[in-house]
């Protein structure tokens, strides 16, 4: 579309087949937006859970994610089958940023307010959500009435949106206490989730199995980029104290740097464009899948943090349980990708079995290891091997198997 100016044009569906695809320098600009949301749910993770809050860290984590990915998903998704870059969608573009921006501003009173198990404050929270929703229910309303044949998903996308802000708006104002919050958002999380999935099966939307691949594999790289931050912040706490750079700091960038890298190289092991394109009809699963590797990935990042706060004497968790932080994540991911994995290429075996096995023996070990009075570091170069079990699996014998599953 770079040929063109940037006069409204109607949004009448792309080319799902369009060749060289690719993520355009506007939906590059949005994902920055994502960078701040994602490390403040991150940071507020990583600060309860080194105070022994578990619970308000799960929570407020768990909402913060589903609000974050979720508008990410709707927003990329429709990019794809609708993006004409003209200055209406544009405008639809840069409001749903600002969205982003005051949903994470609202995440620390949300957090505050969990811990103190009172009211829920979700208002900034909910309103930054809300504006980006109605962005998103402005460009559905313009796909509906430009795209005649598929008006009934746009209908399906526009009412199911707009009945869960009036709903989210209403618990935010309620003020009600956190478990009465969570049990009421309940059914407003299943119709944000079921509203998609039905438009799709009643009219699917144009959109490219690449360019979708390729959006989901970027922010992941965003994700990932907070094990980075939590590397760099644990390093911090080690070399500006007492002893400056010792093995043990040496040990802990390699554990970082190297769980990040391995969580990479698994995601990015399946060529998931090709994947999409031989099955469309299992898109919802896979991207519904995605809120445990997003997730997942940002708390591996915020467990590295808490381990900056154990090793600064900061933190009230003992060794066991800052490994875990980490470890727990870590093990969510991998087991999060077998299923997508399983769930897509239908393909069960018993050789990833025992690349599963042997990956949870590696997390266990590490577990063991810091219940046994290892240094904190070494345990998480154990947990660093992880995802490497995978890759040296799929390096020597698992690429038969996907080329085998995507020739069926």
């Amino acid at each position: 579309m770079s040929d063109q100016d940037h006069r409204h044009r109607p949004l009448s569906g792309r080319d799902p087949a369009e060749a060289h695809r690719a993520a355009t320098p506007l939906e590059l600009l949005y994902d920055l937006t994502f960078v701040v949301a994602f490390g403040t749910a991150a940071d507020e993770l990583a600060h309860y859970l080194a105070e022994g809050h578990v619970g308000t860290a799960l929570l407020g984590f768990c909402l913060a994610v589903f609000a974050v990915v979720w508008c990410w998903m709707n927003y990329s998704w429709f990019a794809s089958a609708y993006d004409n870059d003209d200055w209406v969608f544009r405008v639809a573009t840069m409001v749903q940023m600002v969205g982003v921006i005051v949903l994470a501003l609202g995440l620390e009173d949300m957090f505050v307010s969990v811990d103190d198990g009172d009211a829920i404050d979700v208002r900034m929270m909910v309103l930054g959500y809300v504006v980006m929703r109605l962005s998103m229910l402005f460009l559905w309303l313009l796909a509906g009435r430009n795209d005649p044949g598929r008006a009934p998903a746009a209908r399906k996308n526009i009412w199911t949106i707009g009945v869960a802000q009036v709903g989210w708006v209403v618990l935010a104002f309620l003020q009600l206490p956190v478990w009465a919050f969570f049990v009421a958002g309940i059914p407003f999380i299943a119709l944000e989730l079921t509203g998609p999935v039905l438009a799709e099966r009643r009219s699917p939307t144009p959109w490219h199995a690449h360019h979708i691949a390729e959006r989901h594999g970027l922010l992941l790289l965003i994700t990932l980029g907070e094990g980075v931050l939590g590397t760099v912040a644990a390093l911090n706490a080690l070399v500006h104290g007492e002893h400056g750079w010792t093995f043990e700091a040496a040990l802990l960038a390699v554990a970082g740097i190297g769980l990040t890298f391995g969580m990479w190289w698994m995601y990015f092991a399946v060529p998931w464009g090709d994947v999409l394109r031989r099955h469309r009809n299992r898109s919802a699963a896979w991207g519904l899948g995605h809120f445990l590797l997003f997730g997942s990935v940002a708390a591996t990042g915020a467990g590295l943090h808490v381990a900056a706060y154990f090793l600064e004497g900061s933190a009230t968790l003992g060794p066991t349980e800052t490994v875990l932080t980490v470890a727990i994540p870590v093990a969510i991911f991998i087991v999060a990708l077998y299923a997508i994995y399983w769930g897509f290429l239908r393909q069960h075996d018993t050789f990833h079995l025992l690349l599963l096995v042997g990956t949870a023996g590696v997390i266990l070990l590490a577990v063991i290891c810091a219940e046994l009075g290892a240094s904190t570091p070494w345990c998480l170069v154990i947990v660093m091997l992880a995802p490497a079990v995978t890759v040296v699996g799929f390096e020597t014998v698992g690429h038969r198997h996907l080329t085998l599953a995507m020739i069926r």
